[in-house]
C-alpha cells in the first residue's frame, strides 16, 4: 500500500466538484489527517462552512470578500485587491504544507481564479511541480489547462446534462450552498 499523495482534479460544468472535494476532506479529517481548504472566488456563506468549522483538523482560508460582485464586474483595482488576498491565502496554506501541518490541501475553484487573473499562476505551478510526496492535493474548477491534466493522477469531469438553474430555479440553501 502506497502512502504517496496524489493530485486530484475535479472539473467541468456539472454540479459536484466542491461537494466531492469536501467529502474527501471529511473522510481525511475523520482518519486523523490535517486538512486545509483554500476557497477562491467564492465569498458567500454556505452550509458546509458551519459544518467544517466544527472539525478541529480542518482549516478553511478564504480571500477577502469582494462584496456581491463577480470578477467581470470588478474594477482593475478591485481585481488586484482580490488577487492579493487570494494569493495570501494560498501562501498561508503552502506554509502549513511546508511545516508538515497539512496532509490534504484542497484548492477550490483555483482553475477559475487562475483563468480570471485573480490567482498567481507561478505560486500554484510551483506547488504542483514540487508537491511533497506526503501531500494529497485536490484542485477544482471548470476548464483546466492541458498541463494540469498532465500532472493529475485522478481526473474527474463533472458533466452537466440538466440543471435546475437553466429552468430559472435559483440555488437553494442547504442543497447548492
Amino acid at each position: 500500500m502506497s502512502n504517496k499523495g496524489l493530485i486530484h482534479l475535479y472539473y467541468g460544468d456539472g454540479k459536484g466538484k466542491t461537494t466531492a472535494a469536501l467529502g474527501l476532506a471529511i473522510r481525511a479529517a475523520g482518519c486523523g489527517k490535517n486538512v486545509v481548504i483554500v476557497e477562491f472566488i467564492k465569498n458567500w456563506s454556505s452550509g458546509e462552512h458551519n459544518s467544517l468549522s466544527q472539525i478541529s483538523n480542518i482549516q478553511v482560508f478564504r480571500g477577502k470578500a469582494t462584496g456581491s460582485k463577480f470578477i467581470h464586474e470588478m474594477s482593475d483595482e478591485e481585481k488586484l485587491d482580490t488577487k492579493a488576498s487570494q494569493d495570501e491565502c494560498l501562501q498561508k496554506a503552502i506554509d502549513l504544507v511546508e511545516a508538515g501541518q497539512c496532509e490534504l490541501l484542497i484548492l477550490d475553484e483555483a482553475i477559475d481564479a487562475h483563468r480570471l487573473g485573480v490567482l498567481d499562476a507561478a505560486i500554484i505551478e510551483k506547488l504542483i511541480y514540487n508537491k511533497p510526496d506526503f501531500l494529497e492535493l485536490v484542485i477544482t474548477g471548470h476548464n483546466p489547462e492541458e498541463r494540469l491534466l498532465k500532472y493529475a493522477d485522478y481526473i474527474t469531469e463533472m458533466v452537466k446534462l440538466k440543471h435546475p438553474y437553466d429552468e430559472g430555479i435559483s440555488a437553494r440553501k442547504g442543497i447548492e450552498f
